[in-house]
């Protein structure tokens, strides 16, 4: 009889195959479903098809090796760091479902027109994936964890091209954009889709470039757990929630670890509360 892969392999190949993953963070954080596939697949086609299928932002995700060596900061740490006492109030430390966000900036490739058509989108996702993936040292498909350093990236940049990855990032991009830039914390520490999909390309020995997007119902709310997973059914897309996949990658849940400035552990408020 032949051998059934176990779960985390399936999920790994569908990833290096394009094929769309659909995960749930955790019912008691945001309870939400994103659609997620490795930057390297985002034709527009994909790009329509996350606009069609899942309906929230089309996101960016990199990991935090990556953002160091591009020499970009979280948006909230900007904010704070602005000279506007209005921004730097403006500055999120913490979401209602308890962790710090992802995003960063927002980009366009600077050889697209307005950036928000799939065309010009995927131009940009498809440039930033391959900005990383030759940047980045090819990296062992071991843990979750193990992660490139922003020196070592930095320096097979250069030994590449001649120049910095954060060098090439300001000569092809551009920003604001319609590319919103997110950096994945370790899941040790932050467990969201972010957090989940960088792990994932990780572990497949890809490029720490992913993209997600949110699922979202016709009753103008996120679409229920039970409904992503038919949806992912009917497609062949592999589903799986937040704690099969921290089990799988043998990584504990996180109950409200540090945040990147170094706070302590917050308790999570319940869902619906701020």
């Amino acid at each position: 009889m032949e051998k059934k892969p176990d779960p985390l392999t399936s999920i790994l190949e569908a990833l290096r195959e394009g094929t769309p993953l659909v995960i749930l963070d955790d019912p008691g954080r945001e309870g939400e479903a994103d659609l997620i596939l490795h930057a390297s697949f985002l034709t527009p086609k994909n790009v329509g098809l996350l606009r069609a299928r899942a309906g929230g932002l089309v996101c960016l995700g990199m990991d935090m090796a990556t953002a160091g060596a591009l020499q970009i900061p979280f948006a909230a740490d900007l904010l704070r760091q602005s000279a506007s006492p209005t921004l730097r109030a403006l500055a999120l430390s913490r979401a209602p479902y308890g962790d710090p966000s992802a995003f960063s900036v927002w980009v366009n490739h600077k050889s697209t027109f307005t950036g928000i058509t799939d065309e010009d989108r995927s131009k940009t996702i498809l440039a930033f994936e391959k900005m990383v993936r030759e940047s980045v040292p090819r990296q062992n498909k071991g843990k979750a964890g193990e992660t490139a350093s922003p020196v070592s990236i930095r320096r097979a940049g250069e030994a590449k091209s001649g120049e910095s990855i954060s060098e090439r990032f300001v000569k092809e991009f551009y920003s604001p954009g319609h590319v919103p830039l997110l950096i994945a914390r370790e899941l040790s520490v932050r467990q969201g889709h972010t957090d989940f999909g960088l792990a994932l390309a990780r572990r497949a020995g890809m490029s720490p470039a992913v993209v997600m997007c949110e699922m979202l119902g016709d009753d103008s709310k996120a679409l229920p757990w039970a409904d992503a997973r038919r949806l992912a059914r009917e497609n062949g897309w592999p589903s799986v929630d937040g704690q099969t996949l921290l089990n799988l990658l043998g990584v504990k849940k996180n109950e409200g670890g540090p945040t990147m400035n170094g706070d302590g552990p917050a308790a999570r408020p319940k869902r619906g509360t701020s």
